[in-house]
């Protein structure tokens, strides 16, 4: 029985002591976390629940010349609500709290009161320092939350938290979408979005943001917060009027010819400035988007337009004048293995013909033989002649992916027998619309070729921060002797060349077609059923004073039409016009008034209906002797105070007598006597093609010339 006691007495020793030595070690474990881990553990904890965040500066707008956004930052919120906030009561909250779901139901109009109601009185008695109101909340709309009860005692005693966040709209969508670009994270930039994104997007501020229940990120407090600062500004050179002509007109013909991709820019010649810049890429429905910056990043062989750099280092080294003659053939001839035909080589080719007359009709064999018999001792001269006129050198521009230019030497691999007589007519080189175009435009410019530009001026508020001024890349591409020569070769191939289908009265424009074979990488030239084409037309206008430069290249036409000047000429044309429209110093001035006078103080008067003339005479107040008292269409004689109308005969189904007339008058006369009516000129009606008085037959045409 002892033995029994003392058993039991021994195990509660062991126990007690063992008790006591797990508190011991509990009690010294505690203390370790207190005072040797705790300051480490606490830190981590608090790094799992608090976090600085970034609070995200709004972007910078990019501008049009004239001041249009073409992109900007249109904020939105996330609108939430603390219904727990010490400053909230219970008496603040349950009497206003209806009037805020009304309030909220009638602006957001999502779901009725008492759901809004219901929502808001469960998130307070929950506990919730962070309940959802609404996601992307416009600005509009939350200037409007902020007078609702409750949330218009501010941002902590109402409880109202909203996270501003960005979202990045261009206000014209497609126009120049590729040139202004984005900037997307894990992708690299595009256009002047990724080229100016230093200066737009600002600096980002700070703000302690706490993780609660549900993996949420909620502010704390505003102590920590540091205000975001806002990106700055750009002012582009793109024109949007301008820049819609060129779209418009590049769409129009790559869907006329079923093109698979095109580019237009339009440059002032002498500041570089870029108003205009249109890439187009069909898709497999024949649509059309802006997909890829052709004009800056696809660099192919150019054909015929290279023809200009060629000249230009003949003429400079001396080898050649513009009125020397060369041997054109038959339009065919062969160097080494390879045949090189001119476009008209089926009619017997041009023979004998001058060097300005070769650039004119575009003479693929007459450039190859000017620079073969002048280069073949030396190649290496010629090389270093487009060299230093800066061809083998990107631009440089800001915008990332310009196409690198290719212009090989006589030391590479791939140089051969050829290669000076194809390289004459561009081939063998490479070179993107963009760099073709900063050639030509530094023709334009008398010899200075200035780097493409994009933007004016960077801005801060209404401040000006930064004038981007332009960049001269070669001061004198050749001398003034050469320039003078080809300015006039350019502008004789669309008064007396391939481009003459741009000829106009009101301008002069000056340029080089170009219809280039694009090989089938695994194919070549050979297989011509496999060959696309590439048309382009580049140049500069008013030739006389050049102002403004563009270059048109439309890639696989796929319509059996590929000709530069029947492709890409009309676009040109199209964007010049629209330009020389609205351009008031391109127009010739008036000469002096005196010489316009006529001989009477009376203002001469057309033909046409009585009605209208006599109406407008009578506002004026002057005197109308009338013969035609029954007449609806009359002849006006000017006298020197006074106008006399007499009747003219107008006869059913009989041509009337238009001359004289205004067009509306005499288009109204015609088409009601069945015909059909073409216009030449502008003015009053000076001819018409069938005399008056014969039979009109419904559909028989007409032509009027007008001046």
């Amino acid at each position: 029985m002892n033995e029994v006691k003392k058993d039991i007495a021994w195990r509660v020793y062991l126990t007690y002591f063992a008790v006591c030595l797990f508190g011991l070690a509990i009690i010294v474990k505690a203390a370790t976390i207190q005072l040797i881990e705790g300051p480490e553990l606490r830190e981590k904890v608090q790094s799992y629940t608090l976090k600085e965040k970034n609070i995200e500066a709004v972007r910078g707008n990019i501008y049009a010349t004239d001041g249009s956004l073409l992109a900007t930052s249109v904020p939105i919120y996330e609108v939430r609500f603390d219904p727990n906030s010490d400053a909230i009561t219970d008496e603040i909250f349950y009497d206003e709290v209806d009037s805020l779901a009304f309030k909220l139901s009638e602006l957001f109009q999502d779901k009725p009161m008492v759901a809004y109601r219901r929502s808001l009185v469960n998130a307070r008695k929950e506990g919730q320092r962070y309940h959802l109101i609404k996601r992307k909340v416009k600005y509009t709309e939350l200037k409007a939350l902020k007078t609702f009860p409750i949330f218009r005692r501010g941002k902590y005693k109402g409880g109202l938290i909203y996270i501003q966040q960005n979202k990045r709209q261009r206000p014209f969508k497609v126009l120049a979408a590729r040139t202004i670009g984005y900037e997307r994270e894990g992708v690299s930039p595009v256009g002047l979005e990724g080229a100016y994104s230093e200066v737009l997007k600002g600096v980002d501020g700070k703000r302690m943001m706490q993780k609660i229940s549900g993996g949420v990120w909620m502010p704390v407090g505003d102590d920590n917060e540091i205000e975001p600062e806002d990106g700055r500004d750009i002012y582009t050179t793109i024109d949007v009027n301008l820049q819609d002509v060129a779209e418009s007109a590049l769409l129009k013909q790559l869907q006329t010819h079923k093109a698979d991709h095109g580019c237009v820019v339009l440059m002032e010649v002498k500041t570089g400035a870029i108003k205009a810049i249109a890439n187009l890429k069909r898709n497999q429905d024949g649509s059309y988007y802006e997909g890829y910056n052709y004009a800056i990043g696809e660099s192919t062989e150019p054909g015929s337009t290279f023809k200009l750099a060629a000249l230009i280092t003949a003429l400079e080294d001396g080898f050649v004048d513009m009125e020397d003659m060369v041997d054109c053939g038959d339009g065919s001839k062969q160097y080494y293995d390879r045949t090189m035909f001119d476009s008209n080589h089926e009619d017997g080719g041009w023979g004998k013909i001058t060097v300005q007359r070769i650039f004119e009709v575009s003479s693929n064999i007459g450039m190859a033989e000017i620079i073969q018999r002048s280069y073949a001792q030396e190649p290496q001269k010629f090389i270093d002649g487009l060299d230093e006129m800066g061809l083998r050198k990107p631009l440089g521009i800001e915008i990332a992916g310009e196409g690198k230019p290719y212009i090989k030497n006589t030391s590479d691999d791939s140089w051969s027998g050829i290669s000076l007589a194809w390289m004459a007519h561009g081939y063998e080189v490479k070179q993107t619309p963009l760099q073709i175009l900063t050639f030509y435009n530094a023709v334009a410019n008398n010899g200075r070729m200035v780097k493409p530009k994009f933007v004016e001026r960077i801005t801060k508020g209404r401040k000006t921060v930064e004038e981007i001024e332009t960049e001269v890349l070669v001061e004198e591409v050749c001398s003034q002797k050469t320039i003078d020569k080809v300015k006039l070769a350019l502008e004789g191939v669309v008064e007396n060349g391939t481009a003459s289908n741009l000829r106009n009265a009101d301008y002069k424009i000056a340029g080089k077609t170009g219809t280039a074979q694009i090989a089938n990488r695994n194919y070549g030239y050979s297989y011509q059923s496999r060959v696309s084409h590439q048309a382009s037309f580049v140049g500069y206008f008013p030739a006389d004073d050049p102002q403004y430069s563009c270059i048109v290249v439309v890639n696989a036409p796929s319509q059996n039409v590929y000709y530069g000047n029947l492709v890409a000429g009309p676009i040109f044309k199209e964007v010049a016009d629209k330009v020389y429209a609205n351009s008031l110093e391109m127009h010739d001035p008036l000469q002096k008034q005196e010489n316009y006078l006529a001989s009477s103080p009376i203002p001469y008067s057309k033909h046409g209906n009585k009605y209208s003339i006599e109406k407008i005479f009578s506002e004026l107040n002057i005197p109308v002797k009338s013969k035609a008292a029954d007449a609806d269409w009359i002849v006006t004689q000017t006298g020197d105070s006074s106008v006399t109308i007499a009747p003219r005969e107008v006869q059913d189904k009989l041509v009337p007598n238009v001359v004289g007339m205004g067009l509306r008058d005499a288009v109204y006369l015609l088409e009601n006597q069945g015909l059909q009516v073409a216009v030449e000129g502008r003015g009053m009606v000076k001819t018409q093609s069938i005399m008056p008085g014969r039979v009109a037959k419904r559909g028989m045409k007409i032509k009027l010339e007008l001046s």
